[in-house]
């Protein structure tokens, strides 16, 4: 299937990229030193390409992969609170198979949904540089192209609303709060805080505002 190729050869290209030397380093760094409750695992220690149905018409994008999650079991989301939050919601709104994603091979599908980040790497403190958000923006362009019958985007924090604004040449940017919903000509794009520690420690998003999102999304894509 050529379609499936094309999706081969972009996760290839994302995996193989060194371009950002501070993010290459970091990435780098954390999958030596590791964190103790992990020490006996080999992290991925590399980008992170998206992943789901190539046939979806929701695309789940937050802003780059977790130091000991995604960094180190290779898939997105996978392996960290922020993923048990995420994968519960969709696993609720009929987008998952399961409502947890704990490693590449725990059997985790997903019908009518892709998931994918701004930025590829782990960055430090979580904050990539606007020029580093620039150089990964070439692999959101190509998947957007590929995912060709996408019809919502949920933005998981205001970085990645940013992310496809400047994508989509979207002016003026419009104001990020969670719930928001910004129609573009081509897309419905659906604000919502990311599913952090930050957030949901201090009730900032709760399940229920969390599964509305995902409640619109679901119903915009129809």
């Amino acid at each position: 299937m050529a379609i499936q190729s094309e999706f081969n050869k972009l996760a290839t290209d994302i995996t193989e990229c060194h371009k950002c030397t501070r993010l290459v380093k970091w990435r780098e760094k954390v999958s030596i030193e590791k964190r103790a409750s992990y020490a006996s695992e080999t992290y991925w220690g590399k980008p992170i390409a998206g992943f789901g149905d190539i046939r979806a018409k929701i695309l789940v994008l937050g802003l780059a992969p977790g130091a000991h999650g995604a960094n180190r079991t290779g898939r997105i989301f996978t392996g960290d609170r922020s993923g048990d939050w995420l994968f519960r919601a969709m696993h609720k709104a009929g987008l998952a198979s399961q409502p947890e994603s704990i490693s590449r091979n725990d059997g985790l599908k997903l019908k009518n949904a892709w998931v994918s980040t701004a930025v590829r790497c782990v960055p430090p403190d979580n904050k990539p540089t606007p020029n580093e958000r620039k150089s990964c923006s070439k692999f959101l362009t190509r998947e957007l192209e590929l995912l060709s019958h996408v019809k919502v985007i949920i933005c998981l924090g205001s970085f990645s609303l940013t992310s496809v604004c400047d994508e989509l040449e979207i002016r003026p940017r419009p104001k990020f709060g969670h719930g928001v919903v910004v129609n573009h000509e081509k897309y419905k794009i659906v604000c919502s805080y990311h599913p952090s520690q930050q957030n949901t420690f201090t009730g900032k998003l709760t399940e229920k505002m969390f599964d509305s999102v995902f409640k619109t999304a679901v119903k915009l894509a129809r």
